[in-house]
């Protein structure tokens, strides 16, 4: 294998030619942690990468589901820290003390000062841009050092003549529904514009018109063409499905565009419905609490505790990027962010430890996308779970608990192995005890307590966070390079809520998706499309369930390709939720379900947002790096259809008492260690696994999965037959002299 270039344009570091003995004495390589000063540089998004440097950051940028934003200075960024504080300090408030109109009210409030917002921070991107790298762009490239590329160029000018008038469109259409004024039949103020539900006048469908196509602009500017496609389609769907033949399943009555409009502008279901809804009232908060940990120094503590935890160890290396993701997701809600900031830091550790770039690619974007998934900050798309399902925000918390075990389990496994079958060196990371900063900065850990103290004592979610947030920014006084200035103190709610902006259009404009499926019908249709396609291949019920689930997971990933996660929920639980709920899955099981694959589409080839970040980290080949991300993150594909197909599995959601909790947990474990085995090619403690048993032991993890009384003896005896023949091959090298460490190799991978 060739010299791996860092990402930091440094000269080559060369790998390991081949295997090392375990036996002998392991060179230790020292690696130092990156400075930090503690400066307050630019605001930035709450879900900015951490304790990295600014060009990291801006890496991090090009991965997201989000597109990057201006750099707002000036008159214009005064202007916008006003407007973002102010909607910031609204969504606290509306916390403790309501808007006496109620939360529509206040989502059209929210919304008129959002919506603007969004057309000032990111630039229309009409103008050609230079084809983004695969990989990360060297020092001194034109790209990386902003000097020539437009997209740089677009992002360091300030708002065009077109954007300020599509600012004031946005801000006029979404404060109509408000506003005092008599305008002809229209107008006449909030009670008035509820009054005309299913009776708009023409201004009123004019004015909805206008914000309907404003938020799919939105869309288009944040996160590309392919979300404002899909409510177009939507939107066609509902206009002209009356002229489908009715004998076709997704056929309706039809709809004028006017109901259309009716539907999204004035109903509970559309651009105000539970999508918008959550994120005015939960995400916005989170993403203000993340900026206050964030600049309180708490990411930096997470990385350096992650590192002092595991200074003198052959797996050191990954365990370091193992748990600084799952620490750092925390405070970031995106898996590429978390996948670069970790890497930004871990990459030179795993390098020097002998990772090929690839597979520390693959550790890298897995760990990053499991900060997603895990307690006690989930993914935007957890809260819209509680509230679809009417339950509390720490239910979904439990839900989620078994499963980020498991997934880390196999990461931790997976780590093991790969340590111990690439011949990696011990490394010697030069940071502090453990001990001593847990307890200097274990004081960042309190936070986090707190909102899972006050959400176990009955408080809502937002009230939990808003408690947490204000603890977080009185902790940061213990350490004077952090301590939470007015000045920071306003630089973290301008990034909070520049980190709802996004998500906010995506959420109204999921809208339009929700209302068409809600007036047509089509959801009840599409899931009656897709139990029948499992049942024309089985009438027997566990044979339907399970290929509905197998039906339904590929459909969610192939979603999951092409829009954000919030909306990839979305879409997954109105059309696939009711083929679940239909064939008899737990509401529970269903959502979890949709989340799962929702968020796995941040590692699922070809687009493999978080892959991509990694290999442009680490410099490694792309498609290799993905199939490495998919070994890694295996367990995450495969717990979700495991809650699903069976009753038992819902014990994986702590569902169903102690006994069910335990054996869902203990034999879906002996599952994710045999298929990390399998995969991996080498069982620790043991020795390397060859093709016939890394065969059996696949198929004895997957038969475990199925968990079920006679699945699980066979699955069990599968696996006890992988392990004797792993004993057997041992003890055939043993005596035939052949090395007990030979090199294993993985898909996509080269010989060093």
């Amino acid at each position: 294998m060739s010299p791996v270039r860092p990402s930091d344009g440094s000269a080559p570091t060369p790998l390991p030619t081949g295997p090392q003995d375990t036996a002998s004495k392991l060179d230790d390589v020292p690696v130092s942690l990156p400075p930090d000063d503690g400066a307050v540089g630019e605001p930035r998004r709450a879900d900015a990468p951490l304790a990295a440097p600014p060009d990291t950051r801006e890496l991090a940028a090009q991965f997201e589901d989000e597109k990057p934003g201006r750099v707002l200075s000036g008159p214009v960024g005064l202007l916008f820290t006003g407007v973002t504080v102010a909607v910031a300090l609204l969504a606290l408030w509306q916390v403790f003390f309501p808007l006496p109109q109620g939360s529509k009210y206040y989502l059209i409030i929210f919304l008129a000062g959002i919506l603007p917002m969004v057309f000032l921070a990111y630039p229309s991107g009409v103008r050609p841009r230079r084809r983004r790298p695969a990989t990360a762009p060297a020092a001194g490239d034109p790209v990386a050092d902003g000097a020539t590329a437009p997209a740089a160029d677009a992002r360091r000018g300030g708002p065009t003549l077109v954007d300020w008038l599509l600012a004031l469109a946005a801000l006029v259409s979404c404060l109509y529904p408000v506003l005092p004024v008599t305008l002809g039949a229209g107008g006449g103020g909030y009670d008035a514009f509820l009054d005309r539900q299913g009776l708009l006048v023409p201004l009123d469908v004019a004015m909805g018109t206008v914000l309907m196509l404003l938020l799919l602009e939105a869309c288009r500017r944040t996160t590309g063409w392919i979300l404002p496609a899909v409510c177009l389609l939507f939107l066609a769907y509902g206009y002209y499905g009356g002229l489908l033949p009715q004998s076709w399943a997704v056929a309706h009555a039809g709809l004028d565009f006017g109901q259309l409009i009716d539907a999204f502008y004035n109903s509970d279901s559309g651009f105000y419905g539970t999508p918008l809804d959550v994120a005015a009232s939960y995400i916005v908060l989170f993403t203000i609490y993340g900026a206050v940990l964030d600049l309180s120094g708490a990411g930096r503590f997470f990385v350096e505790l992650s590192a002092a935890a595991f200074r003198r160890s052959r797996t050191a290396a990954g365990r370091t990027a193992v748990a600084s993701g799952f620490l750092l997701g925390t405070v970031s809600g995106s898996g590429a962010a978390t996948t670069v900031s970790i890497g930004a830091v871990t990459w030179p550790i795993l390098r020097r430890a002998g990772y090929p770039a690839e597979r520390a690619g693959g550790m890298l974007a897995a760990a990053g996308v499991g900060a997603i998934l895990s307690p006690p900050t989930l993914g935007a798309a957890a809260f819209i779970i509680a509230e679809y399902l009417g339950v509390s925000y720490l239910q979904v918390l439990g839900w989620a608990t078994v499963p980020t075990i498991l997934y880390y389990l196999g990461i931790l496994l997976s780590v093991e192995i790969d340590a111990r079958r690439s011949g990696v060196r011990a490394v010697v990371i030069d940071s502090g005890s453990a001990w001593r900063l847990l307890a200097r900065f274990g004081y960042h850990f309190l936070s986090l307590i707190v909102i899972i103290v006050v959400l176990a004592m009955g408080a809502s979610a937002t009230r939990a966070v808003v408690i947490a947030t204000v603890l977080a920014a009185a902790l940061s006084f213990l350490d004077r390079r952090h301590r939470l200035t007015p000045a920071r103190l306003v630089e973290a709610l301008r990034g909070g809520v520049r980190g709802v902006l996004a998500v906010s259009a995506v959420c109204a404009a999921a809208g339009i998706i929700t209302a068409t499926t809600t007036k047509t019908g089509l959801g009840p249709q599409a899931a009656a499309l897709l139990v029948s396609g499992a049942q024309a291949v089985s009438s027997e019920p566990a044979v339907v369930l399970a290929l509905t689930a197998l039906l339904a997971a590929v459909a969610l990933s192939l979603l999951g390709l092409a829009v954000p996660v919030t909306a990839s929920f979305v879409i997954g639980w109105v059309i696939i939720g009711p083929a679940l709920l239909n064939l008899g899955v737990a509401a529970p099981a269903a959502a979890m379900f949709v989340f799962y694959f929702a968020v796995l589409s941040e590692v699922s080839p070809p687009t493999a947002l978080a892959a991509v970040a990694a290999a442009a980290v680490t410099g490694g080949r792309l498609v290799p790096t993905m199939w490495q991300t998919l070994r890694y993150a295996l367990p995450a594909y495969l717990i979700p259809i495991a809650f699903v197909i069976t009753p038992t599995g819902l014990g994986l959601l702590g569902i169903g008492g102690v006994e069910r909790i335990l054996v869902a947990g203990v034999v879906s474990a002996l599952g994710v260690t045999v298929l990390a085995v399998a995969a991996g090619g080498w069982l620790p403690g043991v020795g390397p696994a060859g093709v016939p048993e890394r065969i059996v032991g696949a198929v004895a993890g997957l038969v475990l999965l199925w968990l079920e009384p006679v699945p699980v003896a066979v699955g069990a005896v599968l696996a006890a037959l992988a392990v004797a023949g792993v004993l057997v091959r041992r003890g055939s090298a043993g005596r035939a002299g052949a090395p007990s460490v030979p090199k294993q190799l993985v898909p996509g991978e080269e010989r060093e």
